[in-house]
């Protein structure tokens, strides 16, 4: 007996490449600061990696600025070396235990990279959810084989495929249009 056809698992893991996608563009600097900015910044303390959010508290004061409150004092210069190879193009100011970093305004050609970047997350999205379809799609030609469902249902739930595929891709196209305009936002 083949897998039973189930749509709202189907549902489920385009809404999972959604949220990856969400994820990944929040992680993308538009002009303004956002504490998501430092989410890939790893510190080594205490002998292993740990993600920066573990060591100290990350805040945004302002619309250009974040602040970085360290917990311990001994880790104030491992925190501002991980911010400053993390690649990210922020330096930190050192002021006792917070480190200020001011977000610099993008310039138009960084603007239309992150743009780039923003589509091709999009597109690896798109085409998560359409492994989803092709999946769901051929579980049902597989039930239909296995006389399991008719092939009225196989249609119906073929439409029903469909419609959430489309759905999907119509909410990646609106976060991704979200983020460009923040991106492209002066």
């Amino acid at each position: 007996m083949s897998a039973p056809f189930d749509l709202a698992e189907i549902k489920r893991r385009m809404q999972a490449s959604i949220q990856a996608l969400k994820h990944e563009l929040g992680g993308l600097r538009t002009g303004r600061a956002s504490a998501a900015l430092l989410e890939p910044v790893h510190v080594v303390a205490y002998g292993q990696s740990m993600p920066l959010n573990q060591v100290a508290t990350i805040s945004v004061p302002e619309s250009r600025a974040l602040a970085v409150q360290v917990w311990d004092k001994g880790m104030v210069g491992p925190v501002d070396k991980a911010i400053r190879d993390a690649n990210l193009g922020l330096s930190p100011t050192v002021e006792g235990q917070i480190l200020r970093i001011r977000i610099p305004e993008l310039n138009e050609q960084r603007r239309k990279e992150l743009v780039k970047l923003a589509h091709k997350y999009a597109e690896d999205s798109r085409v998560a959810v359409r492994h989803v379809r092709r999946d769901g799609m051929d579980t049902l030609k597989k039930l239909v084989k296995d006389k399991a469902i008719s092939e009225d249902d196989e249609k119906r739930h073929e439409t029903e495929v469909q419609k959430a595929t489309d759905s999907a891709i119509g909410e990646i196209d609106t976060v991704l249009a979200g983020k460009e305009k923040e991106i492209m936002q002066v």
